[in-house]
């Protein structure tokens, strides 16, 4: 196990910072997973950790010895990546042995077959030993890869989004089987995604990252409920957050005055960005606005509904039970407590707690 920590690393490629001034503490045994859209700096980052970049400036720790000029093997971690690196004409048996088969390990026979029981047991690969790797699913083929990091015995697993080749049933299977192989084994986890819904499922903590830089750190809940920033809010939850430029007028949120005004209990007056989880949003007679429905999407135990008032559309969670049609004409309020108040010009949450 290991902690790993960044202190004001940064990256540049020419003229393109890729990381700059990064910041990250990632505890011993814990499972964190790095959340950002594509270019953000999330894969850069990852090989910064494992040796494959150096960083242009900063420091990279782990378990509290400076490794930025340790070569990958002397900082003993495994790197998982989307694309399965397997050799197509070797056993699954042959693929988990070659790591520990090196020089550098020179691993006895009994050693190597015990780390390929413990690694094929661990991940319910017994079966598939004798059996070539062009011959496996997808799920198969990535639990193997797996496997080949796992008889490392590494410090730390850095994976870089393995489940996105992945069908979505086989994804949802996998996510929920990485945090449990997490959780047996106590070995530090860094995974790089830009899914946010792997981030809010498998993180203890998460980080996000964007443009290179850190917006946020804290557990799933904290950035879901309390974003530091709209770019956070929009990007942390599906369906998406409802954004609407308006002002705080009256004790009360106005968007379209007259036609678009709601209860709040929160913010001073001015021109503001609101913002509201779909979840939050409640579509019912006798609510404050009226809206036409412009869309429905059926997601099986809810629908999620895009409300149309004017020129504005928002979007609400509602039961599946709840019978509505496009183009009905509906009324909806909102939790007045849950409503998020950003500042309209730097983004940042004005009622955020620390």
């Amino acid at each position: 196990m290991a902690r790993i920590e960044l202190e004001n690393v940064s990256k540049v490629f020419g003229t393109h910072t890729a990381v700059e001034d990064l910041d990250l503490d990632i505890a011993d045994g814990e499972f964190f997973v790095l959340l950002g859209p594509t270019g953000a700096g999330k894969t850069t980052t990852l090989r910064l950790i494992a040796g494959l970049e150096q960083p242009t400036t900063g420091h990279i720790r782990i378990n509290g010895d400076r490794v930025n000029d340790w070569t990958p093997s002397q900082r003993d971690v495994a790197l998982v990546l989307q694309q399965y690196s397997l050799y197509p004409r070797l056993t699954v048996r042959e693929n988990l042995a070659f790591p520990l088969r090196s020089k550098i390990r020179a691993a006895s026979e009994a050693h190597i077959a015990d780390r390929i029981a413990y690694a094929a047991r661990t991940l319910r690969i017994e079966h598939l030993l004798d059996r070539k790797t062009d011959r496996l699913s997808g799920g198969e083929m990535q639990r193997v890869s797996i496997g080949r990091a796992i008889v490392r015995e590494p410090h730390v697993f850095l994976m870089d989004e393995p489940l996105s080749n992945l069908d979505a049933k086989l994804r949802e299977a996998m996510r929920s089987e990485l945090k449990d192989l997490q959780m047996r084994i106590g070995t530090t986890f860094l995974f790089v995604t830009h899914d946010q819904v792997e981030a809010m499922t498998m993180g203890d903590r998460m980080g996000v990252l964007n443009k290179g830089r850190i917006e946020q750190l804290g557990t799933p809940h904290e950035i879901y409920r309390n974003p530091r920033n709209t770019f956070v809010a929009g990007f942390v939850g599906s369906p998406a957050i409802n954004l609407m430029d308006g002002t705080i007028a009256g004790g009360r949120a106005v968007i379209t005055p007259g036609t678009f005004e709601l209860p709040l209990t929160t913010g001073a007056p001015g021109d503001v960005t609101f913002g509201i989880r779909p979840e939050d949003l409640q579509i019912t007679q006798g609510a404050p606005v009226a809206a036409v429905v412009h869309d429905v999407e059926n997601h099986g135990t809810e629908q999620v509904v895009t409300l149309r008032v004017g020129a504005s559309h928002l979007r609400a969670s509602v039961p599946a039970q709840l019978v509505i049609k496009v183009e009905e004409q509906v009324r909806f309020g909102w939790t007045a407590d849950r409503v998020m108040v950003f500042d309209r010009h730097s983004g940042l949450n004005i009622g955020r707690s620390s």
